[in-house]
């Protein structure tokens, strides 16, 4: 294959629309986020995936699971946990069964935040997706990403 083969241009301007979809979505979520709530997209993100781990006991995740989760390095999710953490959103503690690993726990005022802003990041996503769609270049990403339905855990 060379640098001109079509089919390396396809997936070259397939992956350009995948990009071009990703940064209007978080432009057009995070600036609701923003204005309504005073929080990023990383910080909703952040709130969202821990405050899925607490059905029950034992639901927590450590500094590792979080950055694995919400798709940032470890000190940058450290730097955002402490952020959030400072605005008494979050909160560490260390395991009880191992000293040495710590979690990362959605405090009362997280969770509470959390389920305000959650109308407001659903509704921007589907006013993001709708005007994705359209954009003919767009529109087929869009549809798969309105077909994909949420991981089950066993």
């Amino acid at each position: 294959m060379t640098a001109t083969d079509p089919a390396l241009t396809a997936l070259a301007q397939g992956w350009c629309a995948l990009s071009l979809l990703h940064g209007k979505i978080e432009t057009h979520v995070e600036r609701a986020l923003q204005a309504r709530h005073g929080l990023s997209v990383r910080e909703y993100s952040l709130l969202d995936v821990l405050g899925r781990q607490h059905d029950d006991e034992g639901g927590h995740l450590q500094m590792k699971q979080v950055a694995d989760a919400v798709v940032l390095s470890q000190s940058a999710t450290t730097r955002l946990v402490t952020r959030l953490e400072d605005r008494g959103l979050l909160g560490r503690y260390l395991c009880p069964t191992d000293r040495r690993g710590i979690y990362t726990d959605v405090t009362q005022a997280g969770r509470e935040l959390l389920e305000e802003a959650r109308p407001t990041n659903d509704a921007a996503l589907r006013e993001a997706l709708d005007e994705a769609a359209k954009n003919p270049v767009l529109t087929p990403l869009v549809r798969v990403v309105e077909s994909l339905k949420a991981p089950t855990t066993a």
